[in-house]
């Protein structure tokens, strides 16, 4: 994992930890390959977006657009599709990597996708278009700052929310309020789709749901694992084409059974803390809304 972080005209070194690398002139060291995201920040961790769809043909060409153009890979999991999904996914973007859903469910979806990323950061974002891709980059720059999770949040300062209803906020905010009761957290949303993570994280949180669901067992696990989170206020639009599979009882529920099976299982000991390697100095651009502390306690959110 690594980043290049470069001030625009401060005369200050850039910051580089130390990662992949490109190939360089014989007799000369490996260079960091890094991707511009302005003029005084580039990031060098391949950054890859993971898209569940199903259906989303109509979709796609926002989705696809709000983008960056400096992200790694767009991984499509295609939920066994109907309609022109694939082909418009293929032909907005030539180079997407296309995974065939083999079971049913967002979480099977996502999991399928995650299998399947290159990249060092992972990247969630809905296909129905109520996600600003330009978000990324604040997701990225927290997770370089020293975040393990980027967790989006509606209701974060700065966030909001244009797709819930009354009911589906309440169910929200009582279902947080309970996973932060029980697990520590200090959450302010719950059950959003739109997070980012460092790959490690997978290996720590072990993801074994299918539905809907899985957002929430993500958010859970994160915290019980001792995980650094960090909340990025997002604001979501209203789906722009199509109907929404969602069910604010049914799917209530299902997050209520997934909390307190969670409660049963022990937290994780993490024997050894993520640190940024010793001696390395930090030069963190601000970005607006994404508030920079590379201290993180671990499995809290700041």
């Amino acid at each position: 994992m690594s980043a290049v972080l470069r001030p625009e005209s401060s005369g200050e070194d850039p910051l580089v930890i130390p990662s992949r690398t490109t190939a360089s002139h014989p007799g000369h060291a490996p260079q960091p390959r890094y991707r511009a995201v302005s003029s005084h920040l580039a990031i060098a961790p391949p950054v890859s977006v993971v898209i569940p769809a199903m259906n989303e043909a109509a979709n796609l060409p926002y989705v696809f657009r709000s983008l960056p153009d400096w992200i790694h890979e767009v991984v499509l999991v295609d939920g066994d599709s109907t309609d022109d999904t694939v082909r418009v996914a293929r032909t907005l973007r030539p180079d997407v990597k296309v995974v065939e859903q083999r079971g049913k469910g967002k979480g099977d979806a996502l999991i399928s996708g995650f299998a399947a990323c290159t990249g060092d950061i992972i990247v969630m974002v809905d296909a129905d278009g109520s996600a600003d891709g330009q978000e990324i980059v604040s997701y990225v720059s927290a997770l370089v700052s020293g975040a393990d999770f980027a967790k989006g949040s509606r209701f974060a300062n700065g966030g909001g929310t244009d797709d819930m209803t009354p009911i589906r906020k309440l169910g929200n905010r009582v279902l947080c309020a309970v996973v932060n009761a029980k697990f520590g957290a200090r959450y302010t949303d719950l059950c959003y789709g739109y997070n980012a993570f460092w790959r490690h994280c997978l290996d720590e949180i072990t993801l074994d749901c299918t539905g809907f669901e899985v957002e929430t067992l993500m958010n859970i696990r994160v915290v019980k694992a001792g995980l650094r989170v960090q909340e990025i206020p997002s604001h979501e639009y209203d789906r722009i084409h199509g109907v929404s599979n969602l069910r604010a009882v049914r799917d209530g529920l299902r997050v209520l059974r997934v909390i307190l099976r969670e409660r049963g299982v022990p937290r994780s000991v993490r024997a050894v803390r993520r640190r940024p390697a010793a001696g390395l100095r930090f030069t963190i651009p601000a970005v607006p809304g994404v508030p920079v502390n590379p201290t993180m306690p671990r499995g809290e959110v700041l």
